[in-house]
């Protein structure tokens, strides 16, 4: 059975901006029923790196707080973080960045809370039956969560085509270990020159691989891979690996994405964002130009059609000149011209696992 999946295009007119049609979106949806009295809601979005402006706008964070607080629910902003250095790979820095990206309290009327901790290390091991994965590292501010509204900015993705909904809840809810799990096939080693000897690593390390004498040294024959080391290293000098299979990196966010919603059957609601529909990630500390014009936002309780959805619009739009689509305007799939990847495997992966449908309803408001 297809899902439903609403629409709500850039057109705006007195009495119905942009911010309207979001409540709009909810309502037609209903939204409401995901909420119960006094739930904690995680609000799941990205902040955008410092230096990005693609990312959502605050003021639709926002309106969705006031529709949470209006259902009785009782909001937080989040999002985990990061496995790459940049400006949100630990709590501090990660709310500084929210912050001045403005996802203040006075701008959005609810509380940033980093779902991981102060250095990714708050998760939960959650049981899951996936190809790759019986276990998936999902940050705990989102695994105690009664209830998630998932807002998700949808553009291009260097390594996966695309990024929408699934991306958000895959690598988006999973701690910086379970990052490195998705991200990497390849066993971590210890840059020596780098190494101090301090031992976190072993501290760390639930396989006990690693041993520290002068140095640290990792017993390939015991490391499980889990990310821990890469992830605790103060010195950096058991470098994250970004290596991978696209096929299976596609797999294996599907199966994260499994487990962040787990336990949470029609307690999770989700919105696309088509605006500045960038050619890669929020988490890069800049943003090319959109290569689409802006299509509008899209809700869904369904992730898989909302994504399915979402990348039917984004390919239906014309290129935009001077953008990285320049002069491939014909293509079939702008996202794949780009990266190289054929996305799609995702939204297949997803729907094979029972994530949702790719089959919709488009409605428009």
């Amino acid at each position: 059975m297809a899902s439903e999946v609403f629409w709500a295009d850039m057109r705006t007119k007195k009495g119905k901006n942009l911010v309207n049609k979001v409540a709009g979106l909810w309502r037609k949806a209903g939204f409401k029923r995901a909420i119960a009295d006094q739930d904690l809601v995680a609000v799941k979005i990205h902040f955008g790196e410092k230096g990005n402006l693609a990312y959502i706008n605050p003021v639709f964070a926002r309106q969705i707080v006031e529709l949470v607080k209006a259902s009785k629910g009782m909001p937080f902003l989040t999002d985990s973080n990061t496995l790459y250095v940049g400006s949100r790979s630990n709590a501090v820095e990660h709310l500084q960045t929210a912050i001045e990206n403005g996802f203040a309290y006075a701008v959005v009327g609810a509380p940033v809370i980093i779902a991981d901790g102060l250095k990714g290390k708050d998760y939960y091991e959650v049981p899951i039956e996936g190809k790759h994965f019986r276990q998936v590292k999902i940050s705990s501010a989102i695994y105690h969560a009664d209830s998630m509204v998932v807002m998700s900015h949808f553009k291009g993705h260097e390594l996966t085509a695309f990024g929408g909904t699934i991306k958000n809840l895959g690598m988006g809810c999973g701690s910086p270990g379970g990052k490195q799990m998705m991200h990497s096939d390849v066993l971590p080693e210890v840059q020596e020159e780098k190494c101090v000897g301090c031992g976190l690593c072993r501290r760390w390390c639930p396989a006990e691989a690693i041993t520290v004498n002068e140095k640290a040294s990792i017993d390939a024959g015991l490391c499980i891979g889990c990310g821990e080391c890469t992830v605790t290293c103060p010195e950096r000098a058991i470098k994250a690996s970004f290596k991978s299979d696209p096929v299976v990196l596609q797999e294996k966010i599907v199966e994260f994405a499994l487990g962040a919603v787990k336990d949470k059957k029609d307690k999770c609601v989700y919105f696309n964002f088509l605006t500045h529909v960038a050619p890669e990630c929020d988490c890069n500390s800049w943003n090319d130009a959109a290569i689409i014009p802006d299509v509008g936002i899209l809700a869904s309780w369904d992730p898989v059609a909302l994504d399915q959805a979402s990348l039917d619009l984004a390919n239906a739009q014309p290129a935009l000149p001077g953008t990285r689509l320049d002069g491939r305007g014909n293509v079939k799939d702008k996202f794949q011209a780009i990266s190289g990847y054929d996305g799609t495997h995702l939204l297949r992966y997803a729907e094979e696992v029972g994530l949702g449908t790719r089959e919709y309803k488009l409605i428009k408001i």
